[in-house]
């Protein structure tokens, strides 16, 4: 008879243990062990499932004999990226789906991750690829209503419901699909474990046997998977390891823009981002986000400053916000949003000690504007003249951007990428730029190489203008110089 036991399982990191703990000893979360019935591997192996028989994979052909080859024999142009018809998806992608490849695709509930799946399944249905979208959450009749206002979904896209892992043996043989869609991972089940849907074990070995089947035979596979209260992916951390891709789609509901990143991607850069917006007829592409960011800011408003951050190679302008007050109960409250708390704290204390501006007795309250999360150090400056601008109550003219890194003892150390940056800025119409002396010196070194007659030089320095910044203090003097009084 099989020998079953029962084991503690860790919904953060995985990680199995004989009994019971009230914090998990190998990655440390509190309450996060879980009983589950694990059957031995033998077990299985004679039931003609789970990793013992490769599961799925053993009911589903190859695509080739599987011999091994010699790396120069391998043709990399033999199976070409498959554009996914978002342009935002394949700029994170890095260029499209890689045939073979497992994409994880994570975010909040209703952020619109099944709508992004479904529009690019019916898109590739369309053109002409075999697509199977399997879904263990929604019956066909309400993916139906779904694709109705979606456009460009196509007739011919493949629908079944289950949650099943080997009921999807019979279709993949038969239709060979080149693109499959699993929504959600936490769902589907197989029956090699005998633990409830969406647990450790059930989420692991579903998803291992899923992504051998499509490593097998060159499919795509798209998994959905939910997230915690944190942020991160549900289920063990083994599953982000197992994907190829793991993209996350985050945004505010209370805006209708979405933020598409990529924190693991194995053919392309994690750097880069996809920005969407939510209409009543599915997510749309984002050309301009910096306008979209900057529609609604307030110029004459004091506390807010416009900074030009990269996201890999995509150049947005973001508006910062801060909001000093001061402190009724005695205690300073420091409160971020979109901003890293740590950063502001430090911010916050270099500005006490390095300028004139006092916020030990100061409430601080800092923003992104829009819902967007900034991380780039190049925009300690402008939160630093955003803060300096709610305490001195001066607006920073509203033609005025600024970037640059601050270290502890005040000095504004350099960015990269600044002709990016200043392009930017330049065609939002902003004529002044606050930016680090050495990339100041650094640029018009640049412009002299070039040739100031020549059009580089004179494009260069028709963008905006240059303010160099060498310390905070200096950025405080040139606000209370040129500030706007009041806001007015």
């Amino acid at each position: 008879m099989a020998k079953r036991r029962t084991v503690h399982s860790c919904q953060s990191c995985g990680a199995q243990h004989a009994k019971w703990h009230g914090r998990c000893p190998d990655c440390g979360q509190w309450d996060s062990l879980v009983e589950e019935k694990y059957e031995a591997p033998s077990a299985a192996k004679a039931a003609g499932s789970g990793r013992g028989a490769e599961g799925l994979a053993a009911l589903v052909p190859a695509s080739d004999d599987g011999k091994p080859r010699r790396l120069s024999e391998i043709d990399a142009d033999a199976s070409p990226r498959v554009p996914s018809g978002e342009g935002e998806l394949d700029r994170v992608l890095g260029g499209g789906f890689v045939p073979g490849s497992v994409v994880l695709l994570g975010g909040d509930p209703g952020i619109g991750k099944s709508t992004l799946a479904l529009q690019v399944a019916g898109g590739l249905a369309a053109e002409g690829h075999s697509v199977l979208y399997v879904s263990g959450e929604e019956s066909a009749e309400q993916i139906r209503l779904r694709a109705e206002r979606l456009p460009g979904v196509g007739g011919s896209l493949q629908v079944m419901t289950s949650t099943s892992v080997e009921s999807l043996a019979t279709p993949w043989k038969e239709l060979s699909p080149s693109f499959v869609v699993v929504d959600s991972i936490q769902t589907i089940q197989t029956d090699s474990i005998e633990s409830s849907a969406g647990s450790v074990a059930q989420v692991r070995e579903s998803a291992a046997q899923l992504s051998a089947t499509a490593k097998k035979v060159g499919s795509v596979l798209l998994l959905i998977g939910h997230v915690t209260k944190d942020g991160s992916l549900a289920g063990p951390r083994v599953l982000e390891h197992l994907v190829d891709v793991v993209l996350t789609f985050e945004g505010d509901r209370a805006h209708a823009f979405r933020l598409l990143r990529a924190t693991k991607n194995r053919f392309g850069s994690t750097q880069e981002i996809g920005v969407l917006s939510m209409a009543a007829h599915g997510l749309e592409a984002v050309e301009n986000p910096s306008e979209l960011f900057l529609e609604e800011r307030s110029t004459r408003a004091p506390g807010s400053c416009v900074i030009p951050m990269l996201e890999g190679s995509r150049p947005m302008l973001v508006e910062l916000q801060a909001l000093v007050a001061p402190a009724p109960y005695g205690t300073p409250r420091r409160t971020t949003l979109g901003l890293e708390d740590a950063r502001v704290a430090l911010l916050l204390a270099v500005l006490d000690r390095r300028s004139r501006i006092d916020l030990l007795s100061q409430d601080v309250y800092a923003k992104a504007a829009g819902g967007v999360r900034v991380a780039e150090p190049a925009a300690d400056l402008g939160i630093a003249l955003a803060i300096a601008s709610s305490r001195l109550d001066r607006a920073v003219p509203p033609d005025t951007a600024a970037v640059g890194e601050i270290g502890l003892g005040g000095e504004v150390r350099r960015v990269s990428r600044l002709d990016v940056r200043l392009a930017e800025a330049g065609r939002l119409g902003f004529k002044r730029l606050l930016v680090p002396a050495v990339c100041h010196r650094e640029h018009m070194e640049q412009i002299k190489q070039n040739g100031g007659g020549s059009k580089t030089g004179k494009r260069a320095r028709s963008l905006c203008e240059l303010v160099p910044i060498e310390e905070v203090a200096q950025a405080v003097d040139w606000l209370e110089a040129n500030g706007i009084a009041g806001g007015g």
